[in-house]
């Protein structure tokens, strides 16, 4: 009978225990939320939740005032009395971003207020719930990177006037720019799986200081999901399983990540697989942008077949297969070792631009595709975040690999020769990053970086009647190599909590190398190599000042550089038809200089984010014509092509104005919208022209409502018109990819679309992503792009966790 009542007590201690204890969740994810601060109104009584988000709570009374506080969602005011038998709390996210921690700008966390520049982020909600195709498409629903496609496996970014390789990807801090990142569009940023992103941060604007060459015009950091440690002797394990399926492209892609989490060793699998269709546009657009006819090849030649329905955009669809295992190690408290594996690749990636292309009134190419494109890397991360050494608090060490394979495969209407260029890139990196605080206002960031690149590239023409094979022009030399060796460091000084200045410096070393004994067989160059080196310092200052809860002022200027790669120097292709790139080994590195003005108005219930901003760009790197042993043309690919090649021959002034707003109309309901505007040119001869790169005036607005789980969003997204006079001269020469304005001249038209998206949450392991886009059924090209945007599109998504 004792033994009866003792175990009875027990259990009662033990549920009163369970009673009292509180489970903090986040309202839109229902993930827990790790370390929050719960206290009562003096702070006598405190404690902070675990990793499954939970705390007990039996050290306050039922009546007191309790405090839920962290640093990424909004203070919460209750009792243990009001929670209920429930006894869970929702958190909502901080949306006003004001406490938002980020890691691009130093390579160590700071506070997003605390940066002079303009970081926009996109958080695993916010990825869950815009449910992206792809990482470009990612990055456009940020409504401040605009987004160009040559065709369905494509986006390339542009921001703020700039794309290409005058912008920087990197993937857990790994730069992915290498030596054969070329000027022209360019898509590997959809290499990056969007399923497997925690989060990203755009940087806005020049990042040389920390990043090196190429971060002349922002910078694109994605985070990839990090493996969960349990910390205890139980195992914490996580899967989340995805289905969707979307209309336009008929596209069907299946998901899975589990996370298994011991006390010291955690590991993340992460698989996604992709099956795009021939992609559908719109109803109510130009004509020009309809697809009549396409070829098709077959063993008796090819044929030109008429096509029923002219909005299927014949042939655009591809597969892909993205797979990603980490592993994270955490012997003691700030000490962590993180190994991270990535494989992507893609089948035939059909370049429809390229395949909507006339010659004489009969379509140019029977095929031109990109063979399957595949990216590899494996990074070590070893990360310590206290330490009692002079040199530093922090440091960050990080190794990686990465190899690049592409190719292009292209062969003319009725030709039986079919070309076909192999690249492949091996690319080594090294960083070291240290932040030392050296009294309370003042804490410096410092490092350096070693790149090393090596290309490997192969030119061969194959007859298709007799299969016999022969060499050919290569696209790039064989075996060039690309390094970079750079040192960094940065201030951060801040007085007081109003105000705060940041500056620093970075001197970085280039050396190109490249023999074209290869590619002379064929061009007969006045040079067998080349070798290229260059340096550059650069710097920025800037700072951030909120003399009020109301005002916050920033102000920034900065430097940035853009050394010559292996595309620059020793690039072999055709850039349009009738027209051919050919090496230069006389390059020098580009530069940027710019300020920044930006002014953010929290007046609690709307928030107005406004940012002005100019770059002049020198030495600009540019494709202009050229001559090669006194001759301006040269047979290529069996054309008569004009010659042309990169030269440091053009000045560029870009400018721009954004503005961003967040309404809370009222409760569950708020009003987001963003707008920019944006204008450049740049020398060609003794006259001004239009830039490239310069993307219309673009914006959006999104009418937002939810409760704890229900989510809806209706939008609309928006571009302005470029007409031909604001057309740069090789977007004029492409009018294959534009619409016709009255006089016959191309353009690149207005557009909107209108859009709804919800999510539900049936319960804690299932949610129902719903997406209708272009309700009215909109044809149109984002500018630039050779594909047409998907038509109405309806985009289903079912996710299990468990």
């Amino acid at each position: 009978m004792k033994l009866f009542f003792t175990i009875s007590l027990f259990l009662l201690a033990f549920l009163k225990l369970q009673g009292q204890n509180v489970k903090v969740l986040n309202s839109v994810t229902k993930e827990p939320v790790f370390g929050v601060a719960i206290y009562n109104v003096d702070k006598s009584k405190s404690i902070v939740t675990n990793f499954r988000g939970e705390a007990d709570l039996s050290e306050f009374s039922e009546t007191e005032d309790i405090y839920f506080k962290h640093l990424s969602h909004i203070l919460k005011k209750t009792t243990k009395e009001s929670l209920g038998d429930s006894k869970t709390v929702y958190l909502e996210s901080n949306t006003q971003g004001l406490d938002e921690i980020v890691i691009s700008a130093s390579k160590f966390e700071q506070n997003k207020k605390d940066i002079p520049q303009k970081i926009t982020s996109i958080n695993s909600q916010s990825i869950g719930f815009t449910n992206p195709q792809t990482s470009a498409d990612l990055l456009e629903t940020s409504g401040q990177v605009y987004i160009q496609k040559s065709q369905l496996g494509g986006g390339s970014p542009m921001i703020r006037g700039f794309s290409t390789n005058r912008l920087l990807i990197t993937v857990d801090g790994v730069r992915m720019n290498n030596a054969i990142f070329r000027g022209g569009n360019l898509h590997n940023v959809i290499s990056i799986d969007p399923l497997a992103i925690q989060n990203t941060e755009v940087t806005l604007g020049s990042g040389s200081v920390i990043y090196g060459s190429d971060a002349i015009g922002g910078v694109m950091s994605f985070y990839t999901q990090k493996p969960r440690l349990s910390y205890t002797d139980s195992l914490l394990f996580k899967s989340n399983i995805v289905l969707r399926y979307s209309t336009a492209s008929d596209e069907k892609t299946g998901h899975f990540d589990f996370n298994l989490g011991y006390k010291k060793w955690a590991f993340v699998t992460n698989a996604s697989f992709t099956e795009f269709g021939d992609l559908k546009m719109g109803n109510h657009g130009p004509n020009e942008y309809l697809r009549p006819e396409f070829v098709v090849a077959t063993n008796s030649g090819d044929y030109i077949i008429q096509n029923k329905n002219p909005q299927i955009q014949k042939y655009s669809g591809y597969k892909q297969l993205n797979l990603m295992q980490k592993v994270r190690y955490e012997p003691y408290e700030n000490l962590s070792f993180d190994l991270g594996l990535f494989y992507t690749a893609t089948t035939d990636i059909p370049r429809y631009d390229r395949l909507i292309r006339y010659k004489d009134n009969t379509l140019r190419s029977a095929e031109w595709y990109y063979g399957p494109q595949e990216w590899f890397m494996s990074n070590l991360q070893i990360t310590k975040l206290s330490s009692r050494s002079n040199l530093y608090d922090k440091i960050k060490t990080t190794l990686a690999y990465q190899n690049f394979q592409e190719s292009r495969i292209n062969r003319d209407f009725q030709s039986v020769i079919e070309n076909r260029r192999e690249e492949s890139v091996d690319a080594y990196s090294f960083n070291l990053d240290l932040e030392k605080r050296f009294s309370p206002r003042t804490q410096i960031f410092y490092g350096l970086e070693y790149v090393y690149n090596k290309v490997m590239s192969d030119g061969t023409e194959e007859n298709i009647s007799n299969n016999l094979i022969s060499n050919t022009v290569s696209r790039y030399p064989n075996g060039a190599s690309w390094e970079s060796a750079a040192i960094y460091t940065s201030i951060k000084y801040k007085p007081n909590p109003k105000f705060v200045f940041q500056s620093g410096l970075r001197f970085n070393h280039i050396v190109s190398k490249a023999n074209f004994e290869e590619n002379n067989t064929f061009l007969n160059l006045p040079f067998n190599a080349s070798k290229n080196e260059a340096g550059a310092l650069t710097g920025t200052a800037g700072i951030s000042w909120s003399p009020n809860n109301i005002l916050q002022w920033k102000l920034n200027a900065s430097s940035a550089f853009r050394a010559p790669n292996i595309d620059d120097i020793g690039k072999v292709f055709d850039s349009e038809p009738g027209s051919v790139v050919v090496p230069n080994e006389s390059l020098k590195p580009e530069y940027a200089y710019g300020g920044e003005l930006g002014l953010k108005l929290n007046f609690s219930k709307v928030v107005l984010d406004m940012s002005s901003y100019y770059t002049y760009l020198d030495n600009a790197l540019v494709r202009r014509d050229y001559t090669l042993n006194g001759e301006n043309q040269i047979m290529y690919d069996g054309e008569l092509s004009n010659i042309q090649a990169i030269q440091n021959a053009s000045k560029a002034w870009i400018y721009g104005f954004e503005i961003g707003l967040k309404m809370s109309i009222a409760n569950h309901l708020d009003l987001k919208s963003q707008y920019s505007i944006i204008g450049g040119s740049e020398e060609a001869g003794d006259i001004e022209v239009p830039i490239r790169h310069v993307s219309p005036n673009f914006g959006n607005a999104h009418l937002i409502w939810s409760n704890n789980s229900f989510k809806m969003d209706a939008f609309i997204n928006y571009n302005g018109e470029l007409s031909f006079n604001e057309l740069a001269p090789s977007e004029i020469g492409k009018d294959y990819l534009s619409a016709l304005d009255s006089n016959g001249n191309p353009y690149s038209p207005s557009w909107y679309t209108l859009n709804l998206r919800s999510q539900y949450r049936l319960n804690n392991s299932t949610t129902i992503t719903a997406t209708l886009e272009n309700i009215t059924n909109q044809r149109y090209k984002t500018y630039s792009s050779g594909i047409a945007a998907p038509g109405r599109n309806f985009i289903l998504s079912l996710k299990f966790s468990l």
